[in-house]
């Protein structure tokens, strides 16, 4: 897929306009802000002390073709805040309808340096409801070390490279707890994530692209969410469909390193294409009790393996805990899974690497490295013939249903 806010250039030289313009503490209720001009904020905070605003009715256009600035330092938001302010908004609506117009901009202050530290601003937003239509337009935005808590929001975006919680170059905290957030854009995940983020209680709904994705050294953590996924149109690079979409693309925007996925509780649906994808990154994911449901007529619960991107391996280390799994693993030749089963876990599947991407191009035709270990009180039903390079566990729980298991080319003796 192409990454939300494409790559550029580090710009830390950003002239900021704002309608209105706050610099100093505040506190209001019931407030108007617009604005109808170019690379122009409706409403700019841009100051160390707090600010409090209950019900503001905050109106975006003027479409800006600032590129990274809108993506990284957050020029032509609807509402920007930055300088180390604390600000609170509880309530109210803010609506956007232009290119470039992300809905509620924390931006850190970092200079888009992966990793570095924020200078304090923090966006506390409860009980707003959020609109944007536009390309480039998320809906709550996190970026250059700034920190974002959102509570019981209404988030809905339309536009491309729009995902309702985003983040971007410089990276931040971001915590979600409840409220609902859909995506109808292209390139337009309910997460983007290239920073800390974690959603509790809420519904996340994607109706045309992944429903999370995460992009490189950078976390995604939902508790008890539902999902539901309708990733019908690849983006940019991507050569596959999926609902958790991990890689790397190397853009800038976010350091290497591990990946991490983690989902306890709630439900995740996917109407079309692989459940979990991981390509050119090394992924850990591990789902705690999760409620599964792969409506694709494939069945892939998981793909490792090349796709669009290239200067680092296809690695994942999956955990399920409490969790019944279900369909096809795929690991391509150049890639490798270390698969745990733990704590009454079930896997009724496969493991293959013959591997066909979704314009019908082959990506491999032989399984790489895959270790597996399966918990004393776990089970494992086979679904075809499985080659895996390592197996820890008891044999006896693994169900053949007339189907062989080679590990490290040696068919398994398995009693049943």
């Amino acid at each position: 897929m192409g990454r939300p806010g494409g790559p550029g250039s580090r710009n830390t030289n950003i002239t900021y306009k704002g309608a209105t313009e706050l610099k100093a503490g505040l506190t209001e209720d019931s407030h108007t802000y617009q604005s109808g001009k170019i690379d122009e904020n409706a409403l700019l905070i841009s100051t160390k002390e707090a600010v409090a605003l209950s019900h503001p009715t905050i109106s975006k256009t003027g479409s800006s073709n600032g590129g990274d600035n809108c993506s990284f330092y957050g020029v032509n938001a609807a509402m920007l805040v930055k300088g180390g302010s604390v600000t609170t908004i509880r309530g109210g609506r803010v609506t956007s309808d232009a290119t470039g117009a992300n809905g509620v901009f924390s931006y850190g202050g970092n200079g888009g340096r992966n990793g570095g530290q924020g200078d304090g601003t923090t966006v506390i937003i409860e009980d707003t409801e959020i609109v944007t239509t536009g390309d480039g337009s998320g809906g709550i935005m996190t970026t250059g070390g700034g920190v974002t808590k959102a509570k019981n929001l209404s988030v809905c975006t339309s536009g491309r490279s729009s995902a309702p919680i985003r983040t971007d170059r410089g990276g931040g905290i971001v915590t979600v707890e409840g409220g609902s957030y859909t995506s109808n854009g292209l390139g337009s995940p309910v997460i983007y994530s290239t920073a800390d983020v974690t959603v509790s209680d809420a519904t996340l709904t994607s109706n045309k692209s992944e429903g999370v994705c995460i992009e490189g050294k950078n976390s995604i953590t939902l508790n008890n969410c539902q999902m539901t996924v309708s990733n019908t149109q690849r983006n940019g690079h991507a050569q596959f469909l999926d609902a958790i979409m991990i890689y790397q693309s190397f853009s800038g925007d976010a350091d290497s390193g591990n990946s991490h996925f983690t989902m306890n509780g709630g439900s995740l649906v996917n109407r079309l294409g692989h459940l979990f994808h991981v390509t050119n990154t090394n992924a850990i994911i591990n789902l705690n009790g999760v409620t599964l449901k792969n409506e694709d007529a494939a069945n892939v619960l998981l793909s490792v393996c090349a796709d669009g991107w290239q200067g680092a391996g296809n690695k994942a280390t999956f955990t399920a805990s409490h969790q019944q799994l279900d369909g096809t693993i795929l690991v391509g030749s150049d890639s490798e899974l270390t698969l745990t089963l733990s704590d009454g876990s079930t896997f009724n599947g496969c493991i293959s690497g013959n591997i066909t991407n979704a314009v019908g191009n082959s990506i491999s035709t032989e399984t790489g490295k895959v270790n597996v270990t399966l918990g004393d009180d776990c089970t494992w039903t086979l679904t075809a013939d499985t080659y895996i390079t390592s197996f820890k566990g008891e044999a006896s729980h693994i169900k053949t249903n007339g189907h062989r298991l080679f590990v490290d080319g040696k068919e398994m003796k398995i009693t049943q």
